[in-house]
């Protein structure tokens, strides 16, 4: 497992930090832990825009055109 040194973190932050792990029954490193655990999960709605976006650069057709797009495309750079 990988470790963190986090350096020159403010003191608001940290006893907040503190305050927030005793309010979940959590040690401080653990409530560390939980929040960076979850923050790493990416964005779901970010993703569902990418997803949007790149759906609508598709182009519409039938199965079996894609050799002519990628031909195409192959050929336009």
């Amino acid at each position: 497992m990988a470790q963190l040194t986090v350096r020159n973190l403010d003191d608001q932050a940290y006893a907040r930090l503190k305050e927030r792990a005793k309010a979940n029954k959590r040690s401080l490193e653990a409530e560390a832990r939980s929040i960076l655990e979850t923050a790493s999960v990416p964005d779901r709605a970010a993703f569902a825009r990418w997803s949007e976006e790149f759906l609508s650069r598709q182009k519409p057709g039938k199965p079996g055109e894609t050799t002519a797009w990628i031909r195409e495309d192959r050929d336009s750079h």
